[in-house]
């Protein structure tokens, strides 16, 4: 019989509600967590990293890395690292890539939590990304995940095992918030917006998504806004 009590699973958490839930289905699944947290440059870093802080206080994690990579604002080519690139509020345009992009964040990401992964002999990397309803990047859909983790296995020892679990890949956000909901993920401790870090702005594009996910569910966002459309 497996004893699955000493079982580890690294749980990147931006501290936004897509990672949140995923560390919740994580930790509902039997896994001891090891949270990993990304200060990118993003314009929000700061409001994110309290937010991952108090999620982890929350789920009771003992075991956290906040990783410092600054390099994404000397690579620039976003709005989220680059404050010369406004962050777009008009919404998303279906076939378009965002300015909000980063390039290759989450394989970038996704590298260094398997490098924590091998150092903690975790056996699986949760990771919130959303294909089915999001802004459209392309280190967030299904294919590029499976391909990562074939990477990843042939790039570490041969006795680590990783697997990518992405549960909410397939997911609305109208389904997220259901989720969220129904587990007492504490949505209230999380940040979503690109651009404030006191209230949400309520028209960026993660603000959009995350606002109307909320709307569709019948439920109401218990973060502060400053300006909804």
């Amino acid at each position: 019989m497996i004893n699955n009590f000493n079982k580890k699973a690294v749980v990147i958490l931006s501290g936004g509600m897509d990672s949140t839930l995923s560390s919740y289905i994580a930790k509902n699944s039997g896994y001891e967590l090891i949270a990993v947290h990304f200060n990118y440059g993003q314009r929000t870093q700061e409001r994110e990293l309290k937010a991952f802080r108090d999620i982890c206080e929350k789920l009771n994690v003992l075991n956290k890395y906040e990783i410092d990579i600054p390099f994404f604002t000397q690579i620039g080519a976003s709005a989220l690292t680059d404050k010369t690139i406004d962050v777009p509020t008009s919404g998303i345009e279906k076939g378009i890539v965002p300015i909000t992009y980063v390039p290759f964040r989450n394989g970038i990401f996704l590298s260094i939590a398997s490098a924590i992964a091998e150092k903690e002999e975790a056996s699986a990397i949760y990771i919130g990304v959303v294909e089915e309803d999001s802004s459209g990047y392309p280190d967030c859909s299904d294919n590029f995940i499976q391909d990562m983790n074939k990477a990843i296995n042939k790039g570490t020892k041969e006795d680590t095992k990783i697997r990518i679990i992405t549960p909410l890949v397939h997911l609305s956000k109208t389904q997220i918030v259901e989720e969220s909901i129904k587990l007492n993920v504490p949505l209230n401790l999380t940040w979503s917006c690109y651009k404030e870090e006191i209230e949400a702005c309520g028209v960026c594009d993660s603000c959009r998504l995350r606002l109307n996910g909320f709307k569709n569910a019948n439920a109401i966002d218990p973060i502060k806004y400053k300006e909804i459309n």
